[in-house]
C-alpha cells in the first residue's frame, strides 16, 4: 500500500513536480532547458508521461510565445473550460486578455446557417481582435482546420497556435495542418490533448514569464 503523503495544499504542487522530476531523470529523459517548464506542467496536468513523445514544438516556440505575453498579446481558447483554466490576473499584468467566444449569439447564428462548427466561427470572430493573439485549441479540430484554411487564404495569420484538441475525428489531420505553416506553435501529437492541457500550456508560459519578472 502507498504510504499518505500529510502535505499543505501549497506544497502539493511543489511535491507532484518533484517526482515528475525524479521520474524522468529515472527514465533518462532530459528535456530542452525552456521546454521543460511546458511540458512538465503538461505531465502535472494530466499524470501522463507520453507527453515527453508527443508535444512537439515549432523552432523557438517557448522564446517566440513569451515574447508575445511580455509585449501583451491575447489569448483565444475554444472551449469557456479553457478560458476558465487560464491565468487572466497574470496575463493581465503583461497586458494581455482571454478571450472565448464560443457563447457569442452571432458565432451560435453564423454556425447555425453555414452549417458549421461554432469552434471554426470563433476563429473568424477571434481574427478581428486588433493585437497579436495566442491561439489555445484543446478541444475542436475545426478551429485549427479554420485557421490553417484561413492562413493559406491570406486572410489571418495568427501570432501562435496551441494545438492540443483531443478525439478521434480529424484531430490528428488538423494538428499536422498546423505543423505545415510557418506560424509558431506548439501541438500534441496524436489524439490526445483537451481543454485542460491547452490552459496547462497557457499557464506555464505565463508562470516561467513571472519568474523571469521576479
Amino acid at each position: 500500500m502507498k504510504e499518505i503523503e500529510h502535505l499543505q495544499p501549497m506544497e502539493i504542487e511543489k511535491r507532484s513536480f518533484e517526482i515528475i522530476t525524479k521520474e524522468l531523470f529515472e527514465m533518462n529523459i532530459v528535456l530542452p532547458k525552456e521546454q521543460e517548464p511546458i511540458t512538465k506542467r503538461v505531465i502535472h496536468t494530466s499524470a501522463d508521461f507520453e507527453y515527453v513523445k508527443t508535444l512537439t514544438y515549432s523552432k523557438d516556440a517557448v522564446t517566440k510565445a513569451k515574447k508575445l505575453i511580455a509585449e501583451g498579446a491575447d489569448i483565444v481558447t475554444d472551449t469557456n473550460m479553457a478560458l476558465s483554466g487560464v491565468n487572466k490576473k497574470l496575463l493581465a499584468a503583461f497586458g494581455g486578455q482571454a478571450h472565448c467566444f464560443m457563447a457569442d449569439e452571432t458565432v451560435a447564428k453564423l454556425a447555425k446557417e453555414r452549417k458549421t462548427t461554432r469552434a471554426a466561427v470563433s476563429m473568424e470572430m477571434a481574427s478581428k481582435i486588433e493585437k497579436p493573439v495566442i491561439f489555445a485549441v484543446g478541444n475542436a479540430p475545426t478551429a485549427l482546420i479554420r485557421l490553417y484554411e484561413m492562413i493559406q487564404q491570406g486572410i489571418y495569420r495568427p501570432a501562435f497556435v496551441i494545438g492540443v484538441p483531443v478525439g478521434f475525428v480529424n484531430v490528428e489531420a488538423a494538428k499536422e495542418l498546423i505543423m505545415e505553416t510557418d506560424v509558431p506553435y506548439i501541438v500534441n501529437r496524436g489524439r490526445k490533448g483537451g481543454s485542460n492541457i491547452a490552459a496547462a500550456i497557457c499557464n506555464a508560459l505565463i508562470y516561467s514569464m513571472v519568474k523571469r519578472e521576479g
